[in-house]
């Protein structure tokens, strides 16, 4: 990431004001200074990985509208994919009409795409994809895996579909392909299954990555293949960890899956000397699974010396290891360290503090969180923070909350997954209270029940004269 102090131009935008960033450009301009295509580039990466996107969204559009530069299908594109995570993807499809039509291509549409698949928008996801169809544009791999990374998510039953129109199309598999097949099978313990893939994708020439090797190894270690994991770990090492240093980032985490301490601390100390961030985030991790809270306290404590300051996402790593540990006194600390030290909240750490909260048995004060910080820093909220609070109301069969927060998850676009649901069906199973309309429900947001939903709406079916689920959990 370029800093600050590089440009001239990045260090002007972020002081600017989150709704003056147009008076600050046009007051940039008015200073005699220039905009270089370069250096806006630059700027835009780097706000986007600040999750600044509200700020690169208004500099695109005061370039767009003040025409210092001529833009490009890129720029368009980039401006498009910030509209999708600021206003939504309904807002971005409707952009696209003010795009120049010489620069509505391909690569328009697959960001939009892209955004529909991040959102699990199942529909708007299968609409755009046919409508690239529909204009001519050639079936790429890279649409291919958006499907694949959609229906991985939604309904897995669908990829065998995606698969046949893959080699219809004679669309060439990538090694994201292969590794997201690979996912999907080890994901269900389908280990023989995976083993296939990897045949398949050592048949075709596609050599693996370092995160390919890992993904593989981390589904060997969930279904009990510890030798097989084992074996793949050594091989990613190496020779010699120490010139393959690299790798170290990657393997901590997989060592620490795997409960091997010494292991992780023979990775660590490889680094310790002299270590890059991602290096310190992914030993922070590996320290908080191993239980070992002191050790990645000392980790994260430590960066301070040679970084001065650090960004939320470092916070967020300790956070998530007191979460995890139910350590609510901690995390509340550090909650209030991050205020002081004027780091921003982001959805991981809210997520954890809904955690810590739940995992307290304060839920009304967790949900509270979850409302207050996500719409004061105008952000949408993990998946999995509302999906804390709908099982937690529903184990305690809290009807009223659980529909609460359903809605919600519907509100923020998360209403293409099975789990919700099934959560809010339990609901009613824990109440002992049927259900009416659940199945046009879910067929009207295009969700088909599997197994263990098919039972729960047996069990909470009003005209259902057979007791099912030990007569509604008596």
């Amino acid at each position: 990431m370029k800093k600050a102090s590089q440009s001239p131009l990045l260090k002007v935008m972020l002081e600017a004001p989150r709704n003056g960033v147009s008076g600050t450009l046009k007051k940039w301009l008015d200073g005699g200074n220039t905009f270089d295509r370069s250096d806006i580039f630059y700027v835009i990466m780097n706000l986007r990985k600040r999750k600044f996107y509200f700020k690169a969204l208004q500099l695109l559009e005061w370039l767009e509208d003040s025409k210092v530069i001529d833009l490009g299908e890129r720029d368009y594109a980039s401006r498009l994919d910030l509209v999708a995570k600021v206003h939504g993807v309904y807002k971005a499809e409707k952009y696209i009409d003010s795009i120049p039509i010489s620069h509505r291509g391909e690569i328009v549409y697959r960001t939009l795409l892209a955004n529909c698949v991040s959102e699990a928008n199942v529909k708007k996801s299968e609409e755009v994809f046919n409508k690239m169809k529909d204009l001519g544009f050639p079936v790429t791999v890279f649409a291919i895996n958006q499907l694949l990374l959609l229906y991985k998510r939604v309904d897995k039953k669908k990829i065998a579909d995606v698969l046949a129109k893959m080699e219809k199309e004679n669309v060439k598999p990538s090694l994201f392909t292969y590794k997201l097949l690979v996912d999907t099978k080890g994901a269900i313990r389908d280990i023989a299954g995976m083993e296939k893939v990897v045949e398949s994708m050592q048949a075709e020439g596609v050599e693996p990555d370092l995160l390919f090797q890992a993904t593989i190894a981390k589904h060997y270690i969930f279904a009990g293949h510890r030798e097989k994991a084992e074996a793949i770990l050594e091989s990613m090492e190496g020779g010699d960890i120490k010139g393959n240093r690299n790798a170290c980032k990657i393997l901590l985490p997989l060592y620490a899956f795997l409960g091997k301490k010494d292991d992780v601390e023979r990775m660590w100390q490889v680094c310790e000397a002299n270590p890059r961030l991602d290096e310190c985030l992914s030993a922070i991790e590996s320290f908080g699974r191993l239980g070992d809270v002191e050790r990645a306290e000392k980790v994260f404590e430590d960066m301070f010396a040679t970084w001065k300051t650090l960004s939320s996402k470092f916070y967020n790593a300790l956070m998530k290891v007191y979460a995890d540990q139910n350590l609510f006194k901690k995390g509340k600390e550090l909650a209030k360290r991050m205020d002081e030290d004027g780091c921003r909240l982001g959805i991981s750490t809210i997520d954890s503090l809904v955690k810590l909260y739940v995992g307290a048995g304060e839920v009304d004060k967790a949900e509270s969180i979850l409302h207050k910080l996500s719409k004061s820093n105008k952000m949408k909220p993990q998946y999995s923070s509302y999906l804390m609070l709908l099982d937690t109301y529903s184990k305690k069969g809290d009807i009223h909350n659980s529909e609460k927060v359903f809605d919600q998850l519907r509100q923020m676009g998360y209403n293409g997954r099975v789990r919700q649901y099934q959560l809010l069906l339990n609901a009613y199973v824990h109440a002992k209270t049927p259900v009416y309309g659940f199945r046009e429900r879910m067929k009207a947001d295009n969700i088909f029940p599997n197994s263990v939903i098919a039972s729960l709406l047996a069990a909470t079916d009003p005209f259902n004269k057979k007791k099912t689920l030990s007569d509604m959990l008596e």
